[in-house]
């Protein structure tokens, strides 16, 4: 017979999980493991919440593991550490983002790209090498091996910070990745959301030109005046999108909505790359403009940890830092209605340390 959540580890803990498809979220009883020779334990603090985890909390992908323990923007404070731990210690501050585990021995794992390697652990929804259901950081106590963890800088507010452990890394990494990292290049951002006014963040600070592309010209004031973009395209809008042909280096689409590629390609110059972070379900490539122009559509997942951790150390050196909205954990459900509708600016960051305490 299999072991509760409750017994299956030692370390009793607790959490707010989804339990069917409905994705409603509701208080739960579980376990961690324990602190193992180089595991970092850690006490939450804040945790944000990214759009995946409404996919996964409803099943819309199809492989959800039930319960469901979301969240992979998890900072904190170390409660205890393993006998081989070398680089924390009680009391630090550091996070988890994406990644748990990967094999450390692959082509991709020795060129410090764990998010590439095929035995890849994801932090929640996936299942760890002891064969148990990795849990994120909806809950009290995290524990991770000492190699995932990120050591957080002292001039980065924790509260703030947590969501650039994916929506900063998911923007920084292709950024870096493409080239899109050096001053006088042009980059388009389409989608101003919870990535999208990061990658302008990031974008201006690497010195890069900055075109915001959207579907709803009310963005357009807060694009060029709160976050600096140097342009504003609305999508819809054949003019500006025909006059902006042909302009942009690249461009890091982060909308996750089925929509045209077409109009975005075109504004790309030859070899340009239209470089997708957003998760739509389905996609029509155009042909011809990529063949007749030499461009590429890519797509690219979270980086690796030792670029995770130089996102963070460049973020606190640039002061970036994503919009976000603080929530206790039982406002949960009604966050996740919110993120449905797009009626958040521009992320939400449950308050775990103060909202969700063992009794």
């Amino acid at each position: 017979m299999a072991a509760s959540l409750e017994t299956q580890h030692p370390v009793k803990a607790i959490a707010w999980a989804a339990k069917d498809q409905s994705g409603i979220f509701a208080p739960l009883n579980f376990s961690r493991r324990a602190t193992g020779e180089q595991d970092v334990q850690f006490r939450v603090l804040y945790c944000g919440i990214c759009h995946s985890d409404l996919h996964l909390a409803k099943n819309e992908w199809g492989f959800t593991i039930y319960p469901l323990i979301p969240g992979h923007e998890m900072v904190g404070v170390v409660t205890e550490v393993g006998s081989k731990v070398e680089k924390f210690k009680i009391g630090d501050k550091v996070g988890v983002g994406c990644l748990v585990g990967s094999c450390r021995e692959c082509d991709e794992c020795t060129k410090n790209e764990e998010s590439y390697c095929p035995k890849q652990v994801l932090s929640i929804n996936a299942h760890y090498y002891d064969g148990t259901v990795t849990y994120g950081g909806f809950s009290n106590i995290m524990v991770a091996d000492e190699h995932f963890i990120i050591r957080w800088p002292e001039n980065l507010p924790l509260d703030l910070g947590a969501p650039l452990l994916c929506a900063g890394i998911t923007t920084y990494s292709p950024l870096r990745r493409f080239g899109l990292d050096k001053p006088g290049v042009n980059v388009g951002v389409v989608g101003l959301g919870g990535i999208g006014h990061l990658t302008v963040k990031f974008a201006k600070a690497l010195g890069s030109k900055v075109t915001v592309i959207s579907t709803s010209i009310s963005k357009k004031k807060e694009a060029i005046e709160t976050f600096g973009a140097d342009e504003f395209l609305v999508s819809h809008d054949q003019e500006q999108m025909q006059a902006a042909a042909g302009t942009l280096d690249g461009i890091i689409d982060t909308v996750s909505a089925n929509h045209s590629l077409l109009p975005l390609v075109n504004l790309l110059k030859p070899h340009g790359k239209l470089i997708l972070v957003g998760i739509p379900t389905k996609l029509e490539v155009p042909i011809f403009p990529l063949l007749l122009g030499g461009k590429s559509i890519v797509g690219t997942t979270s980086g690796g940890v030792k670029e995770v951790q130089e996102m963070v150390e460049f973020a606190a050196e640039h002061n970036i830092l994503p919009e976000v909205e603080k929530i206790q954990m039982d406002y949960v459900n009604t966050a996740m209605d919110r993120i449905e509708k797009n009626d958040v600016k521009y992320r939400f960051v449950i308050d775990v340390g103060n909202s969700l305490k063992a009794e």
